[in-house]
């Protein structure tokens, strides 16, 4: 008999519409290392961005949303392009924001961030930057239930496209706080509208990068992917 071909999973991010070739790059170079975790699996990745990444999605049996919420690309326009393409059968999993090691993983980089400036991390005030949306409630809910994963610290939630925005929540902030950017990706939401924000605001805290940067995120995407296979 043939030797049975591993079960493929697709780690699916957004991209970046107006230069989807670095974003596409990016979701690639971590589908690589969540394979290096992962080899009873193929892994490979695309983003909604890239003109034809997502075709492979066909030979998908898992798909892994690298978003943040579940909200409407989760829900409506990842299924909707599945099926266009005849991959409507694979299993989409829960989004990288609603991922079971999440919370646990950002409690470990405060943690580590906190120690390095020698702050005890329960005095140490937290803003949560996230997405937001004008029009869906869910990036606001996950960001909110991520405030309260993290308790008892004190936390406080900013948006790029809602209220509280990113400017109004880091203002009068104390010194010792802690940026944690709440997103998947380092596209222009991290490299330009956080860092703006921030200054607009007078932060004097520290900045992490975006928790899905984290070096810790590709064993927990494998671990999830995993459990599910």
């Amino acid at each position: 008999m043939p030797e049975a071909l591993p079960p493929n999973a697709l780690i699916v991010a957004h991209g970046q519409p107006g230069d989807p070739g670095p974003q596409q790059a990016a979701v690639e170079a971590l589908a690589a290392e969540v394979a290096r975790h992962l080899p009873e699996a193929r892994v490979r990745g695309a983003t909604l961005a890239m003109p034809g990444a997502l075709d492979i999605a066909v030979e998908a049996a898992l798909i892994y949303p690298m978003f943040m919420a579940t909200g409407w690309f989760t829900r409506s326009e990842l299924p909707r392009r599945l099926a266009l393409l005849g991959a409507d059968k694979a299993r989409i999993l829960p989004p990288f924001g609603s991922d079971p090691g999440l919370p646990g993983l950002c409690r470990r980089l405060l943690a580590q961030a906190a120690k390095a400036q020698d702050w005890p991390l329960a005095g140490t005030h937290i803003l949560i930057a996230a997405h937001g949306s004008g029009r869906s409630r869910a990036p606001f809910e996950a960001a909110q239930k991520m405030a309260r994963d993290l308790a008892p610290l004190s936390v406080t939630c900013g948006f790029v496209e809602e209220a509280p925005f990113l400017a109004d929540a880091a203002r009068d902030l104390p010194a010792r706080a802690i940026c944690l950017p709440l997103f998947a990706t380092r596209a222009e939401h991290v490299t330009d509208d956080l860092p703006e924000a921030l200054t607009q605001a007078g932060f004097k805290g520290i900045t992490l990068p975006p928790v899905g940067m984290s070096p810790e995120v590709p064993r927990m995407i494998a671990e999830t992917i995993r459990a599910a296979l």
